[in-house]
């Protein structure tokens, strides 16, 4: 089961506009919600789902707005939450800034939403890009609209419209992996990294997404082959040169019982922008960027601090916009800087010294001194010592060795078309936990 009604209030707790979807929650119920969200927010544990004898509230917050559903079922929480969101994306869309203002100003654009977002409970059509071409914001175009709903409102690819045309048929593959890095003092390892004490890696993980871009006419299938472990090992190929994906995520369009039974990813794309899917591989690999920071007190006068950067990283790749953010105490004063490479600069609104290097060649080492005036040493040993993070964005290269080996399009007019592929790693939540 899903949602009985869903409720769009202000930061005040007041409704602003509602829809009943089932008609088995008392619609006053919602004077509840904040009452108790008010309760928990004085304790210090607000919870994301809350209850009123049988009711629950399933909410979420954006802006200036709280996006509450109500249930008295044992509802599917993920598809709810996931609906909210999904409401949040669509309502960004029609007017590009979500807050109590826009809501007052479009309330019949809402109401026409909500009807057709959800039926009876259940998210129905939630593709903006669809409700664009039947719902539109001046109310004069409702009601003609009403009279021809769009075939993909009905049919089995609701997601893309018929009909579409283009001058050059071409695909554009993104391969992007993000890497989050947490390690200790004197090292820093690239992909979701956990480090001991001496610097040694415990575990590591990559979270990729394959993005698409597609301009094709007509409703073309298309067909992508990766260098996926369980294929080759199905087709009896060598596992040498290829990954293991795990937590693959895939958008509406994949073909899923295709993909379970010979791991073919077949799908009718989405016209426009949209990530296909997204993957974690769970893999052990070398640092591709080691950082070291070294932190020098005078008798609390001064501190002097020294980071070095080095690129582990094959020479023919290039980091780009490398930004590596230092932490200093909040009461230092008379920055003064050196580096051998890019340029560094105070922002003490964050208490941070950013290092930036626009461009990192693989192999290559950097060094840059900071020196500032410390009032007060006491007040540093107070603060702590936030970690030191690090940005950066290496093209046409990927950790996991991910490959997109091919593309087949297939449309019946016999269209040819391009397909292109880059490789993105670019940092995540990537830190340096200094010890010293």
């Amino acid at each position: 089961m899903s949602a009985s009604a869903v409720f769009v209030l202000d930061l005040k707790g007041k409704v602003l506009i509602c829809r009943n979807y089932k008609g088995d929650v008392d619609m006053s119920e919602i004077d509840h919600f904040f009452t108790l969200l008010m309760q928990q927010e004085e304790e210090g544990l607000v919870c994301p789902v809350m209850s009123h004898g049988n009711v629950h509230f399933l909410w979420i917050k954006h802006s200036n707005l709280y996006l509450v559903a109500t249930t008295n079922k044992n509802s599917n929480a993920s598809l709810v939450y996931a609906f909210l969101y999904k409401l949040v994306e669509v309502f960004t869309e029609y007017f590009k800034e979500l807050e109590e203002e826009s809501i007052q100003d479009n309330f019949v654009v809402v109401y026409e939403l909500l009807d057709e977002l959800m039926d009876f409970g259940f998210p129905q059509t939630t593709d903006s890009k669809i409700l664009q071409e039947y719902i539109t914001q001046k109310g004069n175009k409702l009601e003609v609209a009403k009279t021809k709903v769009p075939t993909t409102v009905t049919n089995a690819v609701s997601w893309r419209s018929e009909g579409i045309k283009y001058k050059k048929n071409e695909v554009f593959i993104d391969v992007i992996e993000s890497i989050n890095v947490v390690c200790a003092d004197g090292a820093c390892v690239c992909v979701c990294l956990q480090v001991n004490a001496n610097g040694s890696v415990m575990s590591s993980d990559i979270v990729g997404s394959i993005k698409l871009k597609t301009m094709l006419s007509g409703m073309p299938e298309l067909r992508l082959g990766l260098n996926d472990r369980m294929l080759f090992a199905l087709t009896g190929r060598d596992k040498g040169k290829s990954v293991a994906m795990e937590d693959v995520k895939f958008h509406q369009c994949v073909r899923l019982s295709r993909f379970e039974s010979d791991r073919t990813i077949s799908f009718i794309p989405p016209d426009g922008e949209s990530e296909l899917m997204s993957y974690r591989i769970n893999t052990h690999v070398k640092p591709l960027i080691w950082i070291e920071s070294v932190i020098e007190k005078f008798s609390h006068s001064r501190v002097e601090i020294m980071v070095k950067a080095k690129g582990q990283f094959k020479k023919q790749s290039v980091a780009n916009n490398v930004e590596i953010h230092v932490p200093v105490p909040s009461d230092a004063d008379s920055p003064k800087f050196k580096a051998s490479t890019g340029h560094a600069k105070y922002v003490p609104e964050k208490n941070l010294v950013v290092w930036s290097i626009k461009s990192f060649p693989g192999g290559k080492e950097f060094l840059m001194r900071a020196h500032f005036g410390l009032p007060s040493v006491e007040n540093h040993e107070l603060e702590g010592r936030p970690p030191i993070t690090v940005k950066f964005e290496i093209p046409y290269f990927t950790v996991s060795g991910i490959q997109v080996r091919y593309m087949k399009i297939i449309e019946k007019s016999g269209y040819q078309a391009l397909p292109w592929v880059r490789y993105i790693t670019q940092s995540g939540d990537y830190q340096l936990r200094t010890n010293s």
